[in-house]
């Protein structure tokens, strides 16, 4: 069980270091000043969060690795983070798309977390709740805007759905860790985080008019260490500096 525990937490770590490295990319480059700063924020919210879940990873872990030796000195087939959120930005219309229906599965996930067997992934889940609420505010408004704004704004958010809905079944594409943490109380059960966010998102997409992606098409593999050819491309930007001065304290 130590083993899946590990996994777990690694798993929601990445997840938020690798979303965090994204959105990381968009400052200086966002629309408007008050957006680059909105998403600049957002990406801390994350990497912060990722700081806490790796460092709390390692201690599970028992073999003396930080924090920083998680996310900095492993390959791309070590990092167990979903599909989703290793894509590059696009335009801004899918960043946002993405974003809101990772916000809406974060924060049904880490409400659910407050209550989980293991008290510091507990606490974690109990601060991460509160940014989760306001992510989520701020990316269905942009939604409303774009889906039922301009009609270049509606095609490009549509276009991006289109591309997106199929890497969202991995969310919930639940497994043998799953099940084993589920059981032991460390996690929720998918099925209580899925029905929720299915119910908002579809909710949330219908108002902006629109249209929800038939399920004819469904990418998984991230959580086995099997990821897109963008994988490669992040990680070299987000490791170089202590690749290159090995050990490098500041």
């Amino acid at each position: 069980m130590s083993g899946a525990h590990f996994e777990t937490v690694l798993r929601l770590g990445d997840n938020a270091l690798i979303l965090g490295q994204r959105l990381s990319e968009w400052c200086g480059h966002s629309p408007f000043l008050e957006e680059d700063i909105a998403i600049a924020n957002t990406a801390l919210d994350h990497i912060g969060r990722a700081r806490m879940l790796l460092s709390h990873a390692g201690e599970l872990e028992g073999r003396g690795r930080s924090e920083d030796d998680l996310a900095y000195l492993r390959d791309e087939r070590e990092f167990r983070n979903f599909l989703m959120v290793e894509l590059p930005v696009g335009d801004f219309a899918f960043t946002l798309v993405r974003q809101f229906m990772l916000d809406v599965y974060h924060r049904e996930l880490y409400a659910l977390l407050k209550g989980s067997a293991d008290e510091t992934l507990a606490a974690i889940a109990s601060k991460a709740v509160k940014e989760c609420a306001y992510h989520v505010r701020r990316s269905g408004e942009w939604i409303l805007r774009l889906g039922d704004g301009t009609s270049e704004s509606h095609d490009r958010a549509q276009s991006a759905l289109d591309e997106l809905w199929g890497y969202s079944h991995e969310l919930f594409a639940g497994d043998a860790v799953d099940r084993a943490m589920a059981d032991a109380k460390v996690v929720p059960d998918l099925a209580d985080v899925c029905e929720p966010w299915r119910r908002e998102v579809e909710a949330t997409l219908t108002e902006a008019t629109l249209q929800i992606p038939h399920d004819d098409w469904q990418a998984t593999g991230g959580r086995e260490g099997v990821h897109t050819e963008h994988m490669g491309h992040l990680l070299a930007e987000l490791q170089v500096l202590q690749r290159t001065y090995p050990e490098l304290e500041w």
